[in-house]
């Protein structure tokens, strides 16, 4: 299989697709595998968004939230520090709606809310402990469509996926991946939460390794004019590809 290594090549043969600029704020399509801004576990050579980013628009950008690694979809940043503050004001505030839109392993119901708390991983090693609780997080969760073809997986003779809306009401390291995983409803393609079987056969069946999983839409407020801003972006080429071929093979209903 594929190592993650390929989806940053892949995602920088082309310039980061602006979706929106002002004097004030600039949103992007972050390719998946590429990593918002160089940290603790980037590569030394490797390429991150903001930089490729600051190279593309020969512009000083200041990051106000972030997407995993694997994570496709819309990123914001701003031009100054005084944007930036504000915007994470929003963020923090949660007064920035974020949707999601998720390929997941399973039938699901129309709609779900599921509410559990999440620990971050830095205190994992003293969970068992009690000494640190986890933080609230609560996802909304919207049942699309629904697919079963004739791939035999876990026993069966065919497999379900479930496209999902998603909108987290909070915003915990891996939230929306941990909570699918905790419901039984893995992301297709996330090699860290997911079912690593159901990966291997949908990699094997389609040729997509990408985890289905984009930030396709967010709606703020203008932290200077205060006017509302609703930007939304496709699920990416990988993605519809995915659902493409599950269209074409899926069993008569």
């Amino acid at each position: 299989m594929k190592s993650s290594q390929d989806f940053i090549v892949e995602g920088l043969e082309q310039p980061i697709e602006v979706i929106y600029r002002d004097e004030d704020l600039v949103a992007v399509f972050k390719p998946a595998g590429l990593m918002v801004h160089r940290g603790a576990n980037t590569l030394e050579d490797e390429p991150v968004l903001l930089q490729a980013l600051r190279d593309q628009l020969g512009q000083f950008l200041y990051p106000i939230h972030r997407l995993d690694r694997p994570t496709a979809g819309l990123i914001l940043m701003a031009t100054n520090s005084q944007v930036a503050s504000r915007l994470g004001e929003q963020f923090m505030a949660h007064r920035v709606i974020k949707h999601y839109q998720a390929l997941v392993r399973g039938y699901m119901p129309s709609e779900l809310r599921v509410d559990r708390p999440l620990l971050h991983p830095k205190y994992f090693e003293e969970r068992e402990s009690g000494l640190h609780e986890g933080q609230e997080a609560v996802t909304h969760f919207r049942c699309l469509k629904q697919f079963e073809v004739p791939w035999p997986a876990s026993g069966f003779e065919t497999s379900r996926f479930a496209l999902l809306e998603i909108r987290p009401e909070t915003g915990r390291w891996h939230q929306i991946r941990r909570h699918l995983n905790y419901i039984g409803h893995p992301i297709i393609g996330d090699h860290r939460h997911g079912d690593h079987r159901w990966n291997q056969m949908f990699y094997e069946r389609t040729g997509i390794y990408r985890m289905m999983l984009t930030a396709m839409r967010l709606d703020f407020r203008h932290p200077i004019t205060q006017e509302p801003i609703s930007l939304l972006v496709g699920r990416g080429e990988a993605f519809d590809n995915a659902i493409e071929i599950l269209q074409g093979t899926q069993q008569p209903q």
